[in-house]
């Protein structure tokens, strides 16, 4: 059920999906959307994820249903939006799966919380953006011309070819998300990634770690995926064929596989 609650000064808009056998006390897998997303984006990982988790999802500050303050943002703000969520919630700990922005959230959390992480799944994301011109040019173009300028491109890095032409109704999906995304919630998170340089902290995760990425992803590329793998000890990397930077909608039955796969094995008690 979607709901809200205050946390870390802001109202947080998130939705909490039981597992299927309404089993009480089954673990918490949180998932963290891309910039330009809502909590939707995770819609075709929710069937599989519920088979043994209950499922917290929530739009990151200044996406979706959640405020979006005028103040600066950073990714270690971001965090601290997902600890108040976890905290106001009476949640401990959870396997926390984040893609793009929301696997730049997941970094920081598992090197400054790792007692509140059971797992991290780091899915097309990265430890560092350059350069700061591209960002500063999409800001630009967002404040001068509305995020409906760059909409198109935006889904043109997010999803191959053949799936943008094959796939209208999952393409348009996305589409929508992005027209609605707000222009100063964008702007505020497109400065915090820009910002952004925490490829230092890789060493420090202690958490299983699953690093999964579109081999075809522009934005966050398979070299990016290998610096995380690389930095994080003991991390295992997927490579998905076929897909771009939304592997989790592209190729989503391989994307849950992989993901699935990896919760399970790493669902010990603790």
């Amino acid at each position: 059920m979607t709901t809200t609650l205050s946390a870390n000064g802001i109202t947080i808009n998130y939705r909490l999906d039981t597992q299927k056998d309404q089993a009480p006390n089954a673990p918490v897998v949180m998932l963290s959307n891309s910039l330009m997303s809502s909590y939707g984006m995770w819609d075709d990982q929710i069937e599989t994820l519920t088979q043994d988790f209950q499922v917290l999802r929530y739009d990151t500050r200044g996406h979706g249903g959640t405020d979006a303050p005028a103040d600066a943002y950073s990714i270690g703000l971001l965090v601290e939006d997902v600890i108040g969520l976890l905290d106001a919630l009476k949640i401990d700990k959870v396997h926390f799966v984040g893609l793009s922005m929301g696997g730049m959230i997941a970094q920081l959390l598992g090197a400054t919380y790792p007692d509140r992480v059971i797992s991290l799944s780091l899915c097309d994301t990265a430890c560092h953006m350059p350069p700061a011109a591209l960002w500063d040019a999409r800001i630009e173009t967002a404040q001068t011309d509305g995020i409906d300028a760059l909409c198109e491109g935006t889904l043109g890095r997010w999803f191959t070819e053949p799936f943008r032409n094959s796939e209208s109704a999952a393409v348009d999906k996305i589409r929508t998300m992005i027209q609605a995304t707000g222009v100063q919630g964008f702007t505020n998170c497109a400065r915090a990634i820009r910002d952004m340089k925490q490829c230092d902290i890789l060493v420090n995760i202690s958490a299983p770690t699953l690093v999964i990425v579109g081999e075809q992803d522009p934005s966050c590329t398979v070299s990016s995926a290998e610096i995380l793998h690389n930095g994080i000890p003991g991390s295992r990397l997927v490579i998905l064929k076929s897909a771009a930077h939304l592997p989790n909608i592209e190729q989503k039955d391989a994307f849950n596989a992989a993901l699935i796969g990896f919760l399970r094995e790493n669902n010990k008690p603790t």
